[in-house]
């Protein structure tokens, strides 16, 4: 009998955990995204941060929200002797958080430690070249991201990205955006949608798209969407969301649909910061 009420008092306290957890959780969050704001952090956020000048006051105010509990709960790593400083912090939380302003409440989930390296990186890579054969290389890297708790940066390019933000290329966001889509556990360039009825859209014209990049590709037709979206859906989606907040009006302009699901899905228009 002792053991029995043992038993179900155990059941109740994990249970009890579940059901308090996420509210611990928001709550927590509330208190980091209603402190003062340094103001040593927004210069230099503004000073490393391009458009930061240009979103309204309301995106300004809770994007610092959304860095301030990034900075909380996630580990900055300096890789090959890189000592992280502040700097580098905000400048890759910042451009983070520009993809969190959909107010889903989730902050990379899966997420826990950003790797930083001073420049490009080698990887060894194991690749299938044939039936039975697979061979290892050494891979230049400037990022990656790994679905179960890593996303690895090169500072070098951090700087150079953000310095060329119209250039369409970012790797902040490019890596973060595959956060996006891992999230459900898969890398197949659909992150989660707000509603069920969003994911048939989110085919039609990801698939249209995607296809029509590959045309181009084969045709060597230049597009506003980098070439490397044509490698699979997943990239895809990463380069489509680089291309989204760099070239906004251009993306607009030569591929409206996909424009319009991507500001559906990140519920920001940022033709109106250029």
């Amino acid at each position: 009998m002792v053991e029995t009420i043992i038993v179900f008092l155990i059941i109740g306290l994990i249970i009890t955990g579940i059901l308090v957890s996420p509210i611990l959780t928001k709550q927590r969050r509330n208190r980091f995204k209603h402190r003062p704001f340094p103001p040593l952090w927004n210069a230099i956020i503004e000073n490393n941060f391009p458009i930061y000048p240009r979103l309204s006051p309301d995106e300004r105010r809770r994007l610092q929200g959304h860095i301030q509990v990034f900075l909380a709960e996630k580990q900055f790593i300096g890789c090959k002797g890189l000592q992280v400083t502040e700097e580098m912090k905000l400048t890759i939380a910042a451009v983070a958080c520009l993809l969190l302003l959909n107010e889903r409440g989730e902050y990379f989930p899966k997420l826990r430690s950003i790797l930083i390296y001073p420049s490009i990186y080698i990887v060894n890579e194991t690749v299938a070249t044939g039936d039975y054969v697979v061979e290892e290389r050494r891979v230049a890297r400037l990022g990656e991201s790994w679905s179960k708790d890593q996303v690895i940066l090169s500072w070098e390019q951090v700087q150079q990205d953000t310095r060329n933000w119209s250039d369409g290329h970012n790797v902040i966001l490019h890596e973060f955006a595959h956060q996006l889509d891992q999230e459900d556990g898969k890398a197949e360039g659909v992150p989660i949608l707000p509603r069920k009825s969003d994911y048939p859209i989110w085919a039609r014209v990801m698939t249209e798209e995607y296809q029509q990049l590959c045309s181009d590709v084969q045709r060597g037709i230049k597009s506003v969407i980098d070439n490397y979206g044509a490698t699979n859906p997943a990239e895809f989606f990463a380069v489509a969301t680089e291309t989204f907040f760099e070239k906004p009006q251009q993306l607009l302009k030569q591929h409206p649909s996909l424009y319009e699901l991507l500001q559906r899905y990140y519920q920001l228009d940022p033709v109106q910061w250029v």
